[in-house]
């Protein structure tokens, strides 16, 4: 479908021409080759093929219009275009703090929250985190991660990469800026009440699957983060952050 409509002289939309990164400077009328693995998957998850119109972006501001000027087996050539000035970011800057969980729950949960425009993400592993990396395990996970923040923002639009920071304890954490929300289905605070009259950067900590304990709660509570439940019911470790950027992006943000 995407050939057909080009090749009958119709413009598409920029966000249905395939998107991809390139940790490298981009400059109009110059030219880029595409990282291995990128063009592994344009090549055989894609099916692009030379001549085809794609997007880059550098995550140092704005895209990059492009085309494909040649593929030998996995080396990808393109010409770029242009620069566009264009951003998709929130307006609100958020980060997550998210107990780890395991497998593809934190992985779903670190995709969603970058399509929902979260700015960083701080992943803390606590008493009752299933997924239990230390050492090089944890490195490794936390290279895993920030691609699957790079790729969801291939997906989605946004030309700024949100960052997965080391993870630390979630008794350690101290960090935080702006108003700082603990969900926790046992506060009496609405999440909406919360966030009324705060201003446009928040700090929004979401435990594992058991949650955090009382040692964790109380260091987060002495870092300045208040208890807000979002409803009446109890959501799993894997929607409630995600449900918390949602809210405030309809109560406060670009919705």
């Amino acid at each position: 479908m995407r050939r057909g409509l080009r090749n009958r002289g119709l413009d598409l939309h920029p966000l249905a021409v395939p998107r991809f990164y390139v940790d490298a400077a981009l400059r109009a009328g110059g030219s880029c080759e595409l990282p291995e693995d990128t063009a592994h998957h344009a090549v055989h998850g894609l099916r692009i093929r030379g001549g085809e119109d794609i997007t880059l972006f550098n995550g140092r501001g704005g895209e990059y219009p492009a085309r494909i000027s040649s593929i030998q087996r996995l080396k990808i050539s393109a010409d770029v275009l242009e620069h566009r000035a264009v951003e998709r970011e929130s307006p609100l800057h958020v980060v997550l703090v998210q107990g780890v969980s395991s497998g593809e729950r934190m992985e779903f949960t670190l995709r969603k929250a970058v399509e929902l425009g979260v700015a960083e993400i701080r992943p803390v592993l606590a008493a009752g985190s299933v997924a239990r990396p230390k050492g090089e395990r944890a490195a490794a996970r936390q290279t895993h991660w920030q691609r699957i923040a790079t790729a969801a923002c291939e997906q989605c639009g946004r030309n700024r990469i949100p960052i997965v920071h080391p993870m630390v304890a979630a008794s350690d954490y101290r960090g935080g800026a702006g108003t700082r929300i603990l969900l926790s289905p046992a506060s009496e605070l609405r999440f909406s009440q919360a966030v009324k009259t705060a201003g446009d950067e928040f700090t929004i900590a979401a435990g594992p699957e058991a949650g955090f304990n009382a040692q964790e709660e109380a260091a987060l509570l002495d870092a300045g983060f208040v208890p807000a439940r979002l409803g009446a019911r109890v959501l799993r470790t894997e929607t409630a952050g995600l449900a918390a950027l949602a809210a405030l992006s309809a109560l406060r943000g670009d919705f």
